[in-house]
């Protein structure tokens, strides 16, 4: 009998059930990008406006604004060239809890500009 075991797959089942690590990641994301003075209270107001988008079924709102947007996309275009590669595209989506790790995003090759990225975001 392997209770430690058990235990531990249980909690893994339960956090991927409940996204909980997404939703750590993107609370974490939103806490390093707004550095509230009161990061408590911060959260505390966030997780109340999931609850209320969740019950009314509006969107979460989303607290990119176009100029942090296109400060993003020129911190991946460190070369200036206009685009980023799909690859930089997934990741930022992932990072800002637009998309999961299981979610599949398929790369066709194209390269990513900054109107597809403010459009995505």
């Amino acid at each position: 009998m392997n209770t430690v075991g058990d235990r531990e797959l249980q909690a893994k089942e339960y956090l991927e059930k409940h996204r909980i690590m997404e939703l750590l990641s993107q609370l974490t994301s939103f806490l390093l990008f707004e550095r509230p003075k009161k990061p408590r209270e911060y959260l505390i107001h966030l997780l109340e406006r999931l609850r209320i988008a969740k019950a009314t079924g509006v969107a979460f709102p989303f607290f990119m604004e176009n100029s942090n947007i296109v400060s993003m996309f020129e911190m991946m275009d460190s070369s200036g060239r206009g685009c980023i590669s799909f690859v930089q595209y997934k990741e930022a989506l992932k990072n800002l809890g637009l998309c999961t790790a299981d979610e599949v995003l398929h790369d066709d090759g194209r390269l990513i500009t900054l109107d597809k990225f403010r459009d995505e975001v």
